[in-house]
């Protein structure tokens, strides 16, 4: 009696032999690959939020580069509703820290990817396939980054069991950054519109007392003066260690600086009379030495006028927010 076997033609086992050795010998040099490649949108992700967060300038690449193009945009619909601009200073804050996510989240699903499935162990329900997605690796990577921890997949290697709660670690310090950053903007937008509205008042007063800065009792003037300078050097600092600060904005016009500062100027002009006492003028003097330092951070970081005049660039900073007072039709 004659038992029918399969016989397997030679050539389909030389194929399936030729396949297994090309996908071992893809995955030798992919697997670095893609390690290299996860390993530097890291490290450039982590260079970002340092940059950002700790660096004296704040020299941060996506929380310089990010805001412009969100500003132009919400400065186009802005003209009509004033709510957009408001939004664009939080809209912008929110997507720079949503770039740092999505760098951290993509690195480490390239990293971890080429260990899936084989190098975890998978809850009870699931099935992982042999051939694992990008997808598979990037949800695995955002909920370590996030540190949700389901624990529907984890490492089973002794690297794997490194690199994850690594990551987890990192996720945390994400989020407390975030917040802090979060906590020390608001404080320099704060200050932003205390000195709009201090000027305000100023400008409001001598409309309606009729006594200007030359006519005020030297002492008071002196007081005032110097009140001005120290906060808005305290601003000009804000600008520096946080320019996302730049795009927070305020729907009232009395407590938009941008509006304000042609008037911080003429009074700064004015206190310089000849016929002011010695220590206002003075104060004068410090005040206005102050606007032109302001107007050189605007220019140079946020206007692309680096060596503008004072008067010009606080007219484009004017414009540049959408406010056209009437204190710019005195400016050059």
């Amino acid at each position: 009696m004659f038992t029918l076997r399969r016989v397997i033609p030679p050539f389909s086992v030389v194929s399936s032999r030729k396949d297994a050795a090309r996908g071992r010998h893809e995955g030798s040099y992919m697997t670095p690959l893609l390690t290299l490649l996860g390993t530097g949108l890291i490290l450039f992700a982590l260079r970002d939020i340092f940059d950002t967060l700790f660096h004296p300038s704040g020299k941060g690449m996506l929380s310089r580069a990010l805001p412009r193009p969100i500003w132009r945009g919400a400065r186009q619909i802005g003209a009509q509703h004033s709510l957009v601009r408001e939004l664009c200073g939080p809209v912008t804050l929110l997507a720079v820290i949503a770039s740092w996510t999505a760098l951290l989240a993509v690195g480490w699903a390239l990293i971890l990817g080429p260990y899936l499935p084989e190098g975890f162990v998978f809850a009870p329900g699931l099935e992982p396939s042999s051939d694992s997605s990008f997808v598979d690796s990037f949800y695995l990577s955002l909920v370590t980054l996030t540190t949700l921890g389901f624990g529907d997949i984890t490492p089973t290697s002794v690297l794997l069991k490194v690199l994850v709660p690594l990551e987890a670690v990192i996720g945390f310090g994400l989020l407390s950054a975030s917040i802090s950053w979060v906590i020390s903007l608001y404080p320099a937008f704060a200050r932003h519109r205390s000195l709009a509205h201090e000027i305000s008042l100023v400008r409001e007063a001598e409309f309606r007392t009729g006594i200007g800065v030359r006519q005020m009792d030297a002492l008071a003037a002196e007081l005032m003066l110097s009140g001005l300078t120290s906060q808005l050097v305290a601003v000009q600092s804000d600008l520096i260690h946080f320019p996302i600060s730049y795009y927070f904005r305020s729907s009232k016009e009395r407590f938009e600086l941008s509006a304000a500062m042609p008037c911080l100027l003429r009074l700064a002009e004015e206190a310089s009379n000849a016929d002011c006492a010695p220590g206002v003028r003075m104060r004068a003097s410090m005040l206005g030495i102050a606007i032109d330092d302001f107007a050189a951070t605007l220019g140079s970081r946020f206007l692309d006028l680096p060596s503008a005049p004072t008067e010009k660039v606080l007219k484009a900073y004017a414009y540049d927010n959408l406010h056209t007072p009437s204190e710019l039709a005195g400016l050059t």
